[in-house]
């Protein structure tokens, strides 16, 4: 009996399934929706979805700055600053020479907080007579300027409207050579891009672009326009600021530079706070000892940096510093080159009191020197 059920069923079970071969073959239309086969799906590369999630978080944040600024072309010659002159003629010669107001995309921002705190370049925004800000959800308006920091090339801005996304900021020790990025502005004006590439390198210096650098390098394709917009990782985290790019051509060549996070937070929380960044500053020029220099003056080492001037009256001044002493560690930290120094000490809170240890006509020293407020860059050019 059992036999009989089982060579019923088996018999049954192929009949269906010859049906449903050949009507999957002749009439597919005439299968139920809920016996068709999913159709073929290839397979999506690791981390694809990731990218488009990163896009998805980040580029609302990321906004196109326009600014404009009124040129007035009238000639500096006595004749057109005499009063009488200006007297009858003053409307004239304004609307005869004024230039009329000129307005370029020059570059890109990041919003960093709901408030409508923007992050970009220094270079963007600089001397500039108005800036105005579109988001990538269509809306404009006009942007006030909260303050900039030259020697970081950053410059802090502020809008006021409802409901503005925001990009968090990625932990510092996350990045590694290698991690994919996205790069995200508005180059050359055409809208909103995305390019991706690695993180090349960390740490970069001596690119001769920042009195302060720290950049992150990455080949994620960086052009005009892309300055001031973000560098993203692939959870659309905020790694950094596009700030410059290596080009013969005017183009990118692969080799961009990101201004990273943990700088922009430093610039921005001391903008937001004073309106202006402060550093450490000790007062000396200082020069990396090369072989040529340590083999012409003899000098017994080749770490740490030597002194070749120091300011009246600064603090290495007063901390009793002289010219030709070699600087080899600052607060207990060895020193490597005058850019590490310098990164070093500006890191520093006016008023702090910090061991230098040198090396002095063949011996070894240790003196306390009071960290002194950095000069603007402009004071600088002012000093006699």
């Amino acid at each position: 009996m059992l036999k009989k059920l089982w060579l019923t069923f088996a018999q049954a079970l192929t009949i269906l399934l010859a049906l449903y071969f050949i009507t999957e073959v002749l009439r597919p239309e005439w299968v139920p929706n809920w016996l068709q086969k999913p159709a073929y799906q290839t397979a999506q590369p690791e981390g694809v979805a990731g990218y488009r999630h990163a896009v998805d978080t980040a580029m609302p944040a990321v906004v196109n700055i326009f600014t404009s600024k009124r040129a007035n072309n009238l000639p500096k010659h006595p004749f057109f600053e005499d009063p009488e002159i200006r007297k009858f003629f003053g409307d004239e010669l304004e609307e005869q020479f004024e230039q009329e107001e000129q307005a370029s995309s020059l570059g890109s921002g990041v919003i960093v907080n709901s408030d409508g705190l923007i992050v970009t370049n220094q270079h963007v925004v600089e001397a500039a007579d108005e800036i105005e800000v579109s988001l990538n959800d269509g809306r404009t308006t006009k942007a006030e300027l909260v303050g900039t920091d030259p020697e970081t090339d950053l410059a802090v801005l502020r809008i006021k409207l409802d409901n503005l996304p925001s990009l968090k900021f990625a932990a510092d020790e996350t990045v590694r050579v290698g991690d994919v990025v996205l790069a995200m502005g508005n180059p050359f004006g055409v809208g909103q891009t995305v390019t991706m590439g690695i993180v090349s390198a960390l740490g970069r210096n001596h690119v001769g672009i920042n009195t302060f650098e720290n950049f992150i390098q990455t080949d994620a394709a960086i052009n005009p326009g892309n300055s001031g917009g973000a560098l993203v990782d692939t959870a659309g985290n905020l790694l950094g600021i596009n700030t410059a790019i290596y080009s013969r051509s005017g183009g990118s060549l692969g080799i961009g530079f990101a201004i990273p996070a943990k700088t922009v937070q430093g610039v921005l929380n001391q903008i937001v706070r004073t309106g202006t960044v402060t550093r450490g500053y000790i007062g000396v020029e200082q020069q990396n000892i090369t072989e040529e220099l340590a083999s012409a003056f003899d000098l017994p080492q080749k770490d740490g940096v030597i002194i070749a001037g120091i300011v009246k009256d600064g603090p290495a001044d007063k901390a009793g510093l002289k010219v030709g002493d070699i600087l080899l560690k600052l607060d207990d930290k060895k020193i490597t080159d005058t850019t590490q120094m310098l990164n070093q000490i500006a890191a520093y809170a006016p008023g702090d009191k910090k061991s230098v240890e040198l090396l002095r006509d063949g011996k070894t020293e240790t003196v306390t020197i009071e960290i002194g407020v950095r000069p603007k860059p402009g004071d600088f050019l002012k000093r006699p």
